[in-house]
């Protein structure tokens, strides 16, 4: 539980938060388009109070006397190993995760990771706060309630933040497939290709192929070869037969 403080009294009530309101219309709450003033100030606020908060806790947190708490040597040491773990969340953790948010003012993730912290903060620092109201002085206890309080104020505000964020975001989404849809019913379709078919055309006949003429062929002129010691005497064509007188 993150008010367990043992006091009769409980400490001053944290400001209330102020609202994230991110119309539909207005300001997207993507990290590539400009972040509305009131959001970044609101987001400013919270860390700065965050960051008040963990200087005076860091301060605190080594006035507490418990060597002279009247409890166990292992309570104590318990006790003290709860604040060794708070001082490293707050020198270290913290402010990587605040760095991140400012980086990124309306990003999900990193407002998610500081709500985390900053709940875990809470039920450590509240078991502390309920070792000291038991055997610390009340003194020790009211500051650490104090403390325990500006923690759980500054985790309120930044879940109001992340709700408001993830509304907006919603919203957006919607507000593009709207348009997606518009610009896609806007977009004229191309007439489908008619094809005419004229049924007293005559049927085209299939081409006829022709085949190649083949080449005369012409016996070679043969010569007979003279035998072995023979010559070859020339040939000569026969006389023709001369004219009969008329």
């Amino acid at each position: 539980m993150c008010l367990g403080a043992a006091l009769g009294q409980s400490a001053p009530a944290a400001a209330a938060p102020a609202n994230v309101q991110l119309a539909a219309g207005g300001p997207s709450a993507q990290s590539n388009e400009p972040v509305s003033y009131a959001s970044v100030t609101q987001l400013n606020g919270l860390l700065a109070q965050l960051e008040a908060t963990s200087k005076n806790t860091q301060a605190d947190l080594p006035k507490l006397r418990i060597d002279r708490w009247k409890t166990s040597a292992a309570s104590k040491k318990e006790t003290l190993a709860k604040i060794d773990s708070i001082q490293r969340d707050l020198q270290g953790t913290l402010p990587d995760v605040i760095s991140q948010l400012r980086a990124s003012p309306e990003d999900l993730p990193a407002t998610f990771k500081l709500y985390r912290n900053l709940d875990a903060l809470c039920d450590v620092v509240g078991s502390v706060a309920e070792d000291t109201g038991a055997f610390g002085s009340k003194d020790e206890l009211q500051t650490l309630a104090n403390d325990l309080n500006g923690f759980d104020s500054t985790r309120k505000q930044m879940a109001q933040r992340m709700e408001g964020l993830a509304s907006a975001k919603e919203a957006e989404i919607v507000r593009l497939r709207t348009d997606l849809k518009t610009a896609q019913a806007a977009i004229p379709a191309a007439p489908p290709k008619k094809v005419v078919v004229d049924d007293n055309a005559p049927a085209k006949k299939p081409p006829v192929k022709k085949k190649p003429a083949a080449k005369p062929t012409t016996p070679a002129a043969t010569t007979p070869k003279p035998s072995a010691g023979q010559t070859q005497t020339p040939q000569t064509p026969p006389a023709q037969a001369p004219a009969k007188p008329q």
